[in-house]
């Protein structure tokens, strides 16, 4: 986990003894990804292309962990990693290096790490992967389910093994953990039983969606939005779900199905509506110079989630957000480029001193003055950037 700033946690204020141990919790596929910067075109046909930067990251469902994590959330990820050098990595840099919980991971034997190759040039990105699908863990006679997801083993990224015995238990994922939170990702025609018992038990579920490739666009074939306490599709999938021409209007629509609609716009924001108190709020993107969008609407997402169990104004945690996301974009990766509140701090810091700022616009963040430490590193921050092969 991201130390630079010490001590920050966004729900201090508001923990109690009997709270959940976790803050957010998801699951999902882990890929190793590996990313080319500081190309000057797209690749040609025929060519060699040398790219100036290079970094390796666990990515995939890894991108918004890392970023929760990063934020101060006690996460929690359930997820099946390879138990080649790849799994054994990204278990290692998540763990050790992000503090993310993952007692509920498992390692598949004889099963390899999915890979996605992302290209950044031009402010885009083009990937390539490969992998598949992890198969289910299989019951073992004898053996209950352990912590770590799997039926009777838990591997872990060193590799050992260890059995549990006694009564059977039911096998993720129809078991979270309790969590103040929860982020799933919605596809058409499919339903995951683990959403509607973390609803059942007290979590406030996001939903994230991509591009529905059956072409109907229809909110009926996602099941468990009726779970979710906010949805945050993108502007154009707002739009073909909702058969408007307008985000806004989208989001209005949106905000009749789910308490919470969270549009993102792009290069011009971000805007939602809270279906219960009719409250609409809008937030214009910051403007920075674009390396690698790689991972950028999962700390959108992030910022969102953290805003909002922290219990701050909607229009504060769109701005949270839409800041978390400018921030990431200027750092090559997906979880690689995840700010912590260092980065935080420091664009905060560096912000203030620009002459020409709009002191208005400055006001939009002034809320942030109750959040950072009073000094801060210098801006612009670069993380160290880890990869496979050395050695301490």
């Amino acid at each position: 986990m991201s130390t630079d700033t010490p001590g920050i946690d966004p729900l201090e204020a508001l923990r109690a003894p009997r709270d959940p141990a976790c803050d957010v919790f998801l699951t999902g596929p882990v890929f190793l990804d590996i990313i080319f910067t500081g190309l000057d075109s797209a690749p040609v046909r025929g060519t060699e292309s040398w790219a100036r930067g290079m970094g390796s990251s666990p990515g995939g469902v890894a991108n918004m962990a890392t970023a929760l994590a990063r934020l101060g959330l006690r996460t929690a990820l359930a997820a099946a990693f390879g138990d080649d050098h790849y799994g054994e990595y990204c278990w290692d840099a998540l763990e050790q290096g992000e503090g993310i919980d993952l007692s509920m991971s498992h390692t598949v034997p004889g099963w390899h790490s999915p890979v996605t190759v992302s290209m950044a040039y031009e402010g885009e990105r083009t990937m390539v992967s490969h992998g598949h699908e992890a198969p289910a863990p299989a019951p073992v006679a004898g053996t209950s389910a352990g912590a770590a997801g799997t039926t009777g083993t838990s591997t872990g990224a060193a590799g050992t093994t260890g059995t549990s015995t006694g009564a059977a238990a039911p096998v993720f994922p129809q078991c979270p953990p309790r969590a103040r939170a929860a982020i799933a990702s919605l596809a058409p025609g499919r339903s995951e039983p683990w959403v509607a018992t973390a609803a059942r038990d007290g979590a406030l579920v996001f939903g994230d969606v991509g591009w529905d490739e059956t072409g109907r666009w229809d909110l009926d074939a996602l099941p468990d939005l009726a779970h979710c306490e906010a949805f945050l599709p993108n502007a154009e999938e707002a739009m073909r779900y909702t058969r408007t021409d307008c985000p806004r209007a989208a989001a209005h629509a949106l905000a009749e199905r789910v308490p919470l609609a969270v549009v993102t716009l792009g290069a011009e924001g971000a805007y939602a509506v809270d279906g219960r108190s009719g409250t609409a709020a809008a937030v214009p993107a910051i403007e920075v110079e674009a390396l690698d969008p790689t991972g950028a609407g999962d700390v959108f997402v992030a910022g969102f989630v953290t805003g909002t169990l922290a219990d701050w104004p909607l229009a504060d945690r769109l701005a949270f957000a839409g800041l978390t996301a400018a921030l990431s974009v200027q750092e090559f990766g997906g979880s690689l480029s995840a700010p912590g509140w260092a980065e935080i701090a420091a664009w905060w810091q560096l912000i203030r001193t620009c002459d020409r700022q709009d002191p208005a616009a400055l006001e939009r963040y002034a809320f942030l003055d109750d959040l950072l430490p009073t000094t801060a590193r210098v801006w612009p921050l670069r993380r160290a950037v880890p990869t496979i092969g050395f050695r301490q």
